[in-house]
């Protein structure tokens, strides 16, 4: 889909630091590229959709299990004191490539910023501070080791 960063980045079109970490049928899993923290995955559908009211009976099917999922592997990622998991589905005010924000939190970011919760994602914006590549890497690396070894085929 032309201007789609999560297609962009799933095609190689863009950089992904990290790589593909993980995949359903239907999905994929990725490190969050934006900068809310080391251990941030991204949980988008494969095909390019804008509503979670899209999603074919496979995909929602995938869905609730792989977010579980997701959730598990980020907080074992940077033992976590807490996982948000957040739908985002704009990108400058229109509806974009749907994808679940799973991020791990810890109670030094929360201290560190001084809030927790969506002010907390928006702090952590506002700061702008993406993670170290290498670091992002490392986790990647990591989290593909903590899902189970099933359907880890690069994209197509």
């Amino acid at each position: 889909m032309a201007d789609c960063m999560a297609c962009a980045l799933s095609s190689g079109e863009r950089p992904l630091p990290g790589g593909l970490i993980y995949r359903t049928d239907h999905w994929l899993v990725e490190h969050c590229v934006g900068p809310l923290g080391v251990g941030t995955l991204i949980v988008k559908p494969e095909r390019h959709v804008t509503a979670v009211g899209e999603l074919s009976a496979e995909e929602s099917e995938e869905l609730g299990p792989l977010l579980r999922l997701s959730s598990s592997v980020a907080d074992r990622l940077v033992n976590a004191d807490q996982v948000y998991n957040c739908l985002w589905s704009h990108a400058g005010g229109v509806p974009a490539h749907i994808h679940y924000v799973v991020q791990p939190v810890t109670k030094a970011q929360m201290s560190t910023f001084g809030v927790h919760g969506p002010d907390l994602q928006t702090a952590m914006f506002s700061r702008g501070e993406t993670p170290d590549p290498a670091d992002v890497e490392r986790v990647a690396d990591e989290a593909r080791r903590l899902f189970p070894p099933v359907n880890n085929a690069p994209c197509k």
